[in-house]
């Protein structure tokens, strides 16, 4: 984990040019750090204007008149006549200004459009017919904020998430767009399935669900309610936090979560983890929290499997937490500045150095 501040490599972390390792601690950085998760915000909301500008060709004659200038600074004329006061001539410190005010303009207007008072994203059908606010949208529409995205079984569609992403939509869903703001993208998911790719700092792209809600830490994930409204995420990519009322749960890259009304996120597991040690987990996490429960789960843990023993130490209390703390020195031990007092006493310095310690045998 880095020390140091992270500014001078944002803008290659922006644009995707760090090494993957690298990337991933940037990104971790950045959950901790507000100084630099400002800057990195500033660069990468600018970043995505400018690839959301059209592309146009400039006029033929606009050449003609540079090739001209050009001409004209490398040959000095002997005697240069001033043009009358009331003659026009071409002043191209002006033309510049003028087009970069019309830039500004269209990057307001987009802005504005995209983030303003009557904020819109655009939604495009993939399949079938959904609806927005009622209405069928053929090809293409909006989303408004207050507005419903709905699905039948037979229909898809797509969101484009502000300048920050998208959100693909699956049959017999229903997405509302709760918040439209620069500073906060929020949709909620009342039923169904999601697939988000967002390319954003931490902590700008939301999706409440009726028992958690999500938070995009940069990555790509899916999410499906259930008519009970369980939750169900999956993460392809980075970092998704799930949280209810300060219950929290980090769901990294390879890795899943349940939630469930009432309860809140469950404790999080990587997907190649062992079916009995997954019912198990389900069960102490939503029916109880019995001891026979934990047994199973503890059993069943592999050296990978003590991120989900990172997590139920700072969940359970006593000689439940004595115990698992146990398992998971035996899984892979503490490492040099981390004592069992300190993550007894959920110390969060030390359960931090111990998470950043295990990055390479969790992933």
């Amino acid at each position: 984990m880095f020390n140091k501040h992270v500014a001078k490599q944002l803008s290659a972390y922006c644009h995707g040019e760090l090494p993957e390792q690298e990337s991933r601690r940037v990104a971790e950085h950045l959950l901790k750090c507000e100084r630099c998760r400002k800057e990195y915000t500033e660069i990468k909301f600018g970043v995505q204007l400018a690839s959301k500008l059209p592309q146009v060709t400039a006029p033929a004659e606009m050449w003609s008149d540079i090739e001209a200038l050009l001409d004209a600074q490398t040959r000095k004329p002997a005697f240069k006549p001033k043009a009358p006061r009331f003659a026009f001539a071409f002043n191209w410190k002006f033309a510049a200004v003028a087009v970069a005010l019309a830039l500004v303009a269209t990057v307001g207007v987009m802005v504005y459009r995209t983030y303003g008072p009557r904020a819109s994203w655009p939604v495009t059908s993939l399949a079938g017919m959904p609806k927005v606010g009622g209405n069928i949208i053929n090809k293409e529409s909006r989303i408004r904020v207050g507005d419903a995205l709905v699905t039948d079984g037979q229909s898809r569609a797509e969101i484009s998430v502000g300048a920050i992403g998208y959100v693909e939509v699956d049959p017999d869903s229903r997405v509302r767009l709760v918040e439209a703001g620069i500073t906060e993208h929020r949709l909620a998911l009342d039923r169904g399935r999601i697939e988000a790719k967002i390319s954003a700092p931490p902590r700008l792209f939301f999706v409440d669900t009726p028992s958690a809600q999500a938070i995009d830490l940069g990555c790509a994930y899916t999410l499906e309610v259930d008519d009970a409204g369980r939750g169900f995420l999956h993460v392809t990519s980075g970092w998704v936090m799930l949280d209810l009322n300060g219950r929290e749960s980090y769901v990294p890259m390879g890795a899943m979560c349940e939630t469930r009304l009432g309860v809140g996120p469950g404790t999080p597991y990587f997907e190649d983890a062992s079916i009995p040690f997954r019912d198990a987990l389900a069960k102490f996490d939503f029916e109880g929290g019995s001891s026979d429960a934990l047994k199973i789960v503890l059993d069943e843990s592999r050296d990978r499997d003590s991120f989900t023993l990172w997590h139920l130490i700072q969940r359970v209390d006593g000689a439940t937490r004595e115990v698992v703390l146990d398992r998971m020195i035996a899984l892979v031990g503490l490492p040099k500045g981390v004592t069992r007092e300190g993550i007894i006493e959920l110390n969060k310095e030390m359960l931090e150095e111990w998470k950043d310690e295990l990055d390479t045998v969790w992933f």
